[in-house]
C-alpha cells in the first residue's frame, strides 16, 4: 500500500471517529465509528508499515491493566440484588 494511501486512510479514520463520537444519533455514530475502525484495521493489516505496528503495540502496552482485587461499585436501591461475576 502506498504511503499516501496510508495517510489518507488514517486521516479518514480519525475524522470518522471524531464525527461518530459527537453525533447525536447513536446508530449513525456507531456506524461511523465502525467504518473508522475498519479503515484503521485495513491500514494495520495491509499497510505493513512497521512504525504503525510499533505504535499500536506501544498503545496496547500503555493501557492500564484491570485488577482482580478491586472492589466493585455497589448501588443498592430497593429490592435490587447485585451478583458478582
Amino acid at each position: 500500500m502506498p504511503f499516501w494511501l496510508t495517510l489518507l486512510l488514517l486521516s479518514l479514520s480519525a475524522l470518522l471517529w471524531s464525527k461518530g463520537s459527537t453525533n447525536r444519533d447513536d446508530v449513525i455514530g456507531l456506524l461511523e465509528q465502525l467504518l473508522a475502525s475498519a479503515a484503521l484495521l485495513l491500514v494495520m493489516f495491509l499497510g505493513h508499515h512497521l512504525w504503525l505496528e510499533l505504535a499500536g503495540l506501544a498503545l496496547a502496552l500503555w493501557l492500564p491493566r484491570g485488577h482482580s482485587g478491586m472492589p466493585s461499585m455497589r448501588i443498592v436501591a430497593g429490592d435490587d440484588l447485585l451478583l458478582p461475576f
